[in-house]
């Protein structure tokens, strides 16, 4: 697995990062777009170009796996029902395995081995990246 793309869904928004291999290491890629968002969720002309968007993303960047960090279903910290419309369409890409992480997930690894974040990326975008970088803790182990 060459590349992976960390997603956190926020909103109608699919903030995403890449991770490239370069060698033993995966190394951070600064890209655009960095985020992906849904305009109209009751629009299928919107959802049509979500879906468009976000498939042309994973062909053009030849992204192997997809990993999103999981929302809660129920309760106060649920996600919205938006993202959630997201989140299957971006299982639906065909272009690229979707594996699904824990908010738990990383923070408990967080505690062990702290996630090095690069330099250069954006504040809203430190989850997708600790999304990518577990699953890859996770194929390490």
């Amino acid at each position: 697995m060459d590349k992976i793309c960390g997603v956190e869904l926020k909103g109608s928004e699919a903030i995403i990062v890449l991770l490239k291999k370069n060698g033993a290491v995966y190394e951070y890629v600064d890209i655009e777009p960095r985020k992906i968002k849904l305009g109209d969720d009751e629009s299928s002309d919107h959802v049509k170009s979500f879906f468009e968007t976000f498939q042309n993303f994973a062909r053009q960047h030849n992204i192997d796996v997809i990993v999103i960090k999981k929302r809660a279903h129920k309760g106060k910290m649920a996600g919205g029902a938006i993202s959630f419309k997201m989140e299957s369409l971006i299982q639906l890409n065909g272009i690229a395995e979707v594996s699904f992480v824990t908010g738990q997930g990383i923070a408990a690894a967080e505690k062990r081995d702290p996630f090095k974040l690069p330099a250069n990326i954006n504040k809203y975008q430190e989850e997708s990246f600790k999304s990518a970088s577990l699953y890859i803790r996770k194929l390490n182990a």
